[in-house]
């Protein structure tokens, strides 16, 4: 069953389709790459983002399962809560809100993000600000006997950008990130709000 989509929204999405044109994307990678140019209008979003193998269907087999999304930010959570209510009710945590300060030598997102997965290593992770958080989460993996359901590591800015992404691509753990210094907490929502409606589409033929 299919969610309601706002007129204005299907309208956006008719003018992405046609300026998009021919593409190499399956279609569940295109419903994610359509919602981060509704997100962003830019268009440069398609040739940045990857996928690695698998890690649409792992994300679309968890999130009905309900389990928990952690976000680095707020920003992030609050972009994604309304779609999360509407379909599957997941728990949903930001990392910097788990903490009242951090541990020394740590910002407070990286220090709530250590603390969000020694208790669910196992979720589904949504880094769209911090890249301290996408370089902690990255840390932790190798000793982790349960691993991410999926990792989108998207952050933005500067500083430590490109290298949290490289650290990222390094791990064997499901993936969505967009290369370079591009990103952003709306970018972040947007794949995750493409997945739940991925997830919830599937629902009823799975």
């Amino acid at each position: 069953m299919s969610l309601p989509i706002h007129p204005i929204m299907e309208q956006s999405f008719a003018v992405i389709d046609r300026e998009m044109g021919k593409h190499n994307f399956n279609s569940a990678e295109y419903a994610i790459v359509r919602r981060i140019i509704h997100s962003t209008a830019d268009f440069e979003f398609a040739q940045l983002i990857r996928f690695s193998e698998g890690a649409i269907a792992s994300a679309i087999k968890a999130i009905p399962q309900q389990i928990p999304i952690i976000t680095d930010v707020g920003m992030v959570k609050q972009g994604v809560v309304g779609m999360i209510a509407k379909t599957f009710g997941n728990p949903l945590i930001a990392a910097v809100e788990q903490v009242s300060e951090a541990l020394p030598g740590k910002t407070r997102t990286e220090t709530g993000l250590i603390q969000c997965f020694e208790q669910y290593p196992g979720a589904i992770y949504v880094i769209g600000n911090a890249p301290t958080a996408l370089l902690a989460l990255c840390a932790q993996l190798p000793s982790s006997p349960i691993q991410p359901a999926l990792v989108i590591g998207v952050p933005v800015g500067f500083i430590s950008v490109i290298e949290s992404k490289k650290a990222l691509a390094q791990t064997s753990v499901p993936q969505i990130r967009v290369e370079g210094r591009k990103g952003g907490s709306p970018v972040a929502a947007a794949i995750l709000n493409a997945l739940m409606v991925l997830a919830w589409e599937q629902k009823d033929v799975m």
